[in-house]
């Protein structure tokens, strides 16, 4: 299979899983007439998805309580259609800086069709499922002072590191949303998000919809800073008017039972 048919691949893989149970890299490697190395990357991805569990050699299905397990995947179901929705405006040959984060860190795994892409992160998870993909991204990291509260690098240094390069579009994250003042965080260090965006063109927020009106003392970017939130459908109509009135553009995507 080419790479344009890597997501066909990944989902006969975890159709075989589900049937059998369990399956080999050899086995799987025989089957679609590929390298190993792509099959372990194709595990990888589907791990991180939540769709199988990587073992060695090869991989099980997910165990069914963790299937049935209540609120999780409804909040992963939710940030995948946040992360599509983001992904959908990555042209290739864009050069794009991901922010640490689950959510965006949920549009990693859907670059795998982009070409030429150049991505800047501040996040060695980021950074190690942007080394999966079979596209191979040109990969940057800022460096910097490592903050185990955002689990990614910060600091001046990262912040020198930034100001060298200019980017097409920034993608973030938010503890919360302050619908009059912009994004919020826990984290005090907020410093290098704000240098991110000054060197982005468009400053792309995605968030889950239940973390907005959520107030957070430490103002990361003010609305004048962001270009584009991405949300998902449950934004209350009345937020959202009272975003777009700030001159940001807001997205909501529409949540499918499954991605």
């Amino acid at each position: 299979m080419s790479k344009r048919n890597t997501q066909q691949r990944r989902h006969a893989i975890v159709a075989l899983v589900n049937e059998q149970g369990e399956v080999s890299v050899d086995a799987l490697a025989q089957q679609f007439a590929t390298s190993e190395v792509t099959i372990r990357k194709d595990l990888a991805a589907l791990e991180k998805a939540g769709l199988l569990l990587r073992r060695y050699g090869g991989a099980i299905a997910m165990p069914s309580e963790i299937v049935a397990a209540g609120h999780e995947p409804e909040v992963s179901i939710r940030k995948q259609a946040i992360a599509q929705a983001a992904a959908a405006r990555i042209r290739d040959h864009n050069r794009i800086i991901i922010d640490s984060g689950s959510t965006t860190a949920a549009l990693i795994g859907l670059l795998g069709d982009k070409q030429g892409l150049i991505v800047m992160t501040n996040s060695l998870n980021v950074a190690n499922a942007l080394n999966e993909l079979e596209n191979e991204p040109t990969l940057l990291m800022t460096g910097g002072t490592w903050d185990p509260h955002s689990e990614a690098f910060q600091g001046q240094v990262a912040e020198s590191v930034l100001r060298s390069y200019d980017f097409d579009q920034l993608f973030i994250g938010a503890d919360g949303i302050d619908i009059t003042r912009g994004t919020t965080t826990f984290n005090e260090l907020i410093g290098l998000s704000r240098v991110m965006a000054e060197v982005s063109r468009e400053v792309v927020v995605m968030v889950e919809s239940s973390k907005i009106g959520r107030k957070i003392p430490n103002l990361e970017l003010p609305w004048h800073s962001i270009s584009t939130l991405i949300t998902d459908e449950g934004l209350d109509p009345a937020a959202r008017a009272e975003i777009e009135q700030q001159g940001v553009q807001v997205i909501c995507a529409a949540v499918k039972a499954s991605i």
